[in-house]
């Protein structure tokens, strides 16, 4: 069965919590070429932020997802395509794997299972907002990090995979770890993505490379040679 995000090579991250580049505008940002948009943040979320920058982006002719990171900023309006909602798998605070998520089943009615997914994140930056708020082990050498993969796949059933550099540009050999685990699963990969070169060597590994702070540090411009370098990458065959 196909899946929304089979042929993704780039996905754009905005954060509610950020503002854009002075001059552009989220017009810009949908149309830099990027496969998809992911819309959330780790930290300073509110539920207005979160409806602004949907309502925004809900407009235009790109799948447009809400990633949220509490009960509180689940956004539900026309034009969005899904959610994609984390599950820590390498979380100290085992709210991170399933306690948060069981709240937002508790207070929400509205919740549409065809178009809710989840992604096993493997946080992987000790120094990162993600990696703090989770208390997640990032003391993980390729090994450890395939055998997350491996227990999100075939233990919990997750259908992609999250290797969360989260803010610094992460260990390709551990990457490639993750992906030579998978079987049917998708690589997702986030983290220090910032031109040309940098997607390009994660899309050798990973089957879709995520940008954020990127279209929030330096604008869409950027951001479009990192579609470019997703894009032109021969990501490895699954079992290779």
């Amino acid at each position: 069965m196909q899946r929304p995000w089979d042929d993704w090579d780039h996905i754009l991250k905005v954060d509610p919590d950020k503002e854009l580049v002075d001059g552009e505008t989220y017009a810009d940002v949908v149309t830099c070429g990027t496969d998809a948009i992911e819309v959330g943040g780790t930290t300073g979320v509110t539920e207005e932020k979160m409806a602004d920058v949907v309502e925004a982006c809900a407009e235009y002719d790109v799948p447009l997802y809400v990633e949220p990171s509490n009960p509180a900023n689940v956004v539900h309006r026309g034009g969005v395509d899904g959610y994609l909602v984390p599950a820590v798998l390498n979380a100290g605070d085992i709210a991170w794997l399933s306690g948060v998520h069981k709240e937002w089943v508790r207070i929400d009615d509205d919740i549409d299972w065809a178009r809710t997914f989840t992604e096993g994140y493997i946080v992987l930056n000790p120094d990162s907002a993600a990696a703090k708020l989770t208390q997640s082990d990032c003391d993980l050498d390729p090994e450890d990090v395939a055998a997350y993969a491996e227990v999100g796949e075939r233990m919990l059933g997750q259908e992609i995979i999250y290797a969360e550099y989260s803010g610094t540009f992460g260990d390709p050999e551990v990457v490639a770890a993750a992906a030579d685990a998978l079987d049917e699963a998708t690589l997702f990969y986030g983290g220090g993505i910032h031109d040309y070169e940098s997607a390009n060597t994660m899309a050798e590994h990973a089957d879709t490379v995520i940008v954020g702070d990127l279209v929030h540090d330096e604008g869409v411009d950027a951001v479009a040679e990192t579609v470019e370098g997703a894009k032109d990458a021969t990501p490895a065959t699954l079992g290779d």
